[in-house]
């Protein structure tokens, strides 16, 4: 083998090491794929849909109404963020109520109609409860059928979030940002 083609074979190897090299940082570190497993946010987000995640996601920036990914003992969940440290969350008569002001939640308004449907409130009453220092309050879109910080999931710890869902990108027909 020439000295040239040598050259060439190396300066190809570099470039695709480099390219590796950066597609494992933004993985790790950036981006990630992430797959929606139940119908817990239907239909914000369906079952099997293929959403990327934002990682470097820094506590201080999650915002109240963000689709987030939290690290479980068993398995991840994907919940919308309802109160942040400090706030008191409280739901009365299928309205939301952060510190005391009534939050519209246009998200549900497809739930809310299938739940009137069937003769009941899409959420039930509860609280009011304070959210601690480094805790979130969360819960699913679909309120009937989501494992949540009422009932299961607790309080979440600012530190097993993973990241925030940015947009869906799998299946290509429905493509679409999710915050």
């Amino acid at each position: 083998m020439s000295s040239r083609a040598k050259k060439e074979i190396f300066s190809w190897g570099k470039s695709l090491l480099a390219a590796l090299g950066i597609a494992f940082i933004v993985r790790t570190f950036v981006f990630a794929p992430y797959i929606v497993e139940g119908a817990s946010m239907e239909p914000t987000l369906h079952n099997h849909e293929k959403i990327f995640v934002a990682r470097l996601t820094i506590t201080g920036d999650i915002k109240r109404g963000e689709i987030i990914i939290i690290k479980g003992k068993e398995e991840n969940y994907v919940k919308r963020v309802i109160g942040l440290p400090g706030d008191t969350v409280e739901m009365k008569n299928d309205q939301l109520l952060i510190n005391g002001e009534v939050v519209k939640e246009n998200y549900l308004s497809e739930n809310r109609e299938l739940a009137k449907q069937m003769g009941s409130l899409l959420t039930g009453d509860f609280g009011p409860i304070t959210v601690p220092k480094n805790k979130l309050f969360v819960m699913g879109d679909n309120r009937l059928f989501s494992k949540d910080s009422r009932n299961g999931l607790g309080l979440i710890e600012e530190n097993a979030i993973i990241g925030k869902s940015e947009f869906v990108f799998f299946p290509f027909s429905n493509i679409r940002g999710t915050n």
